[in-house]
């Protein structure tokens, strides 16, 4: 696959909390689309999906997360509703209307923009979302604790995650999350991201009235049952909502099944771009 409009130069916007990392490609008046990715991922996880959206004239932020990628570190928040403000931010610094993408943690942050943003955000698109923030015991907690600070246990998590094949890269990309998460200040805010209380957007779903599409793997091993996580999710909404799942594919479809997932985004992008 052709990768190369994904890999365009990084540019930085100022924030009041610090400086947000992306990358634009595509046409100047095209229909802007903003896609954040994960907790611990960085952007270029959208690799695959956004030369698909190019070529048929999309303009695409990618962004990387607060304190993650090559955006800057030492935040003091790290909130869904925070990442959801710099979604809000990029948008008005490129001008909308756009339709928002997120996965796994930040479809709630997309959620946030889309309700801050109803009349200049057209639709929202949430990748392997969580329905609830997951809840673990004590033990858990600690492995979870041990994972996030460890580039090398997340790096192993990270490819478990994976259900419907790993792309020629992969080890590569796995690489590079490992390379950043070693640089001062990104442990801090891949723990931050993760703590309990920091997917704080739940309550925005219902304000959210434009159309949404949910993308989840069929396999996805961060869920008992993906679907019915999809269902949850869709159902705390306040407008329409459209679920696809993607067959075979674990948590990260937009790199395991990238040319159903962007076959998925365009069609959904074809029915709500005003």
């Amino acid at each position: 696959m052709n990768t190369t409009d994904a890999q365009t130069a990084t540019q930085y916007l100022d924030v009041p909390e610090g400086r947000i990392a992306y990358s634009l490609s595509g046409p100047e008046d095209g229909h802007l689309v903003v896609m954040a990715p994960g907790m611990g991922d960085v952007r270029a996880v959208y690799r695959f999906v956004v030369p698909q959206l190019v070529a048929a004239g999309y303009r695409v932020a990618t962004m990387d997360l607060r304190g993650h990628g090559e955006s800057s570190t030492g935040w003091d928040r790290h909130t869904t509703s925070a990442i959801g403000s710099d979604y809000v931010a990029l948008i008005r610094h490129l001008g909308g209307p756009a339709t928002v993408v997120g996965q796994s943690l930040s479809p709630d942050s997309a959620v946030t923009a889309a309700a801050e943003l109803p009349d200049e955000i057209t639709g929202v698109v949430a990748i392997s979302p969580w329905a609830a923030a997951p809840q673990a015991g004590a033990f858990m907690e600690w492995l979870t604790g041990r994972v996030l600070r460890s580039p090398f246990l997340w790096g192993l998590f990270y490819s478990s995650l994976h259900k419907a094949g790993k792309p020629a890269d992969f080890k590569a990309h796995v690489a590079t999350l490992k390379s950043r998460l070693r640089e001062p200040g990104r442990t801090e805010a891949f723990v931050a991201v993760g703590a309990p209380g920091a997917k704080d957007s739940a309550a925005d779903r219902p304000r959210v009235h434009q159309p949404v599409l949910v993308l989840m793997g069929s396999k996805d091993p961060d869920f008992k049952d993906p679907r019915a996580e999809a269902e949850s999710f869709a159902s705390t909404l306040g407008g329409p909502s459209e679920i696809v799942m993607l067959a075979g594919a674990g948590h990260y479809p937009q790199a395991e099944v990238p040319q159903e997932t962007a076959a998925a985004l365009l069609a959904f992008l074809e029915k709500t771009v005003r």
